[in-house]
């Protein structure tokens, strides 16, 4: 058997053509998005974006300290910091027509400032699972 080719239970050969012989295509592109995903850690309008949601510094009632506080874009509820995430408004993925390239994936991974939000873990949970099911929707029809 060749050494980038795997057998399956179906008998089927994986082209393994990425990482010498390693990877498949979806695990190079998991590894491409992942690698993305960490870069907008340091994606500076993602952080003007926090900065913009930030009501200022609340009694953390847990601590008895003064934390900064943000709102949530979605219940416009106020939160600490740990309890958000910046998200982005459009989905980087469309959930109605998939991975479209990389040069979209990348367009809509580092948008500007007004391509984010700030939700609370609910909010954004919510939206998630609305996006799956969008996209669960989509992949039946085709």
């Amino acid at each position: 058997m060749a050494k980038n080719s795997k057998v399956t239970s179906s008998s089927t050969r994986v082209e393994k053509p990425y990482n010498s012989g390693q990877w498949t295509a979806a695990r190079m592109r998991s590894f491409i998005s992942s690698a993305l995903r960490a870069a907008t850690r340091r994606w500076g309008p993602k952080h003007e974006a926090l900065k913009k949601a930030c009501v200022g510094k609340k009694l953390n009632r847990a601590t008895g300290k003064e934390i900064f506080h943000y709102k949530c874009a979605g219940c416009g509820k106020l939160f600490k910091g740990a309890d958000v995430a910046v998200d982005h408004i459009d989905p980087v993925v469309d959930p109605n027509r998939g991975f479209q390239g990389w040069d979209t994936y990348i367009t809509r991974m580092f948008c500007e400032v007004d391509g984010f939000q700030v939700l609370c873990h609910e909010c954004h949970g919510i939206k998630t699972q609305n996006e799956k099911k969008e996209r669960l929707n989509a992949r039946k029809s085709d």
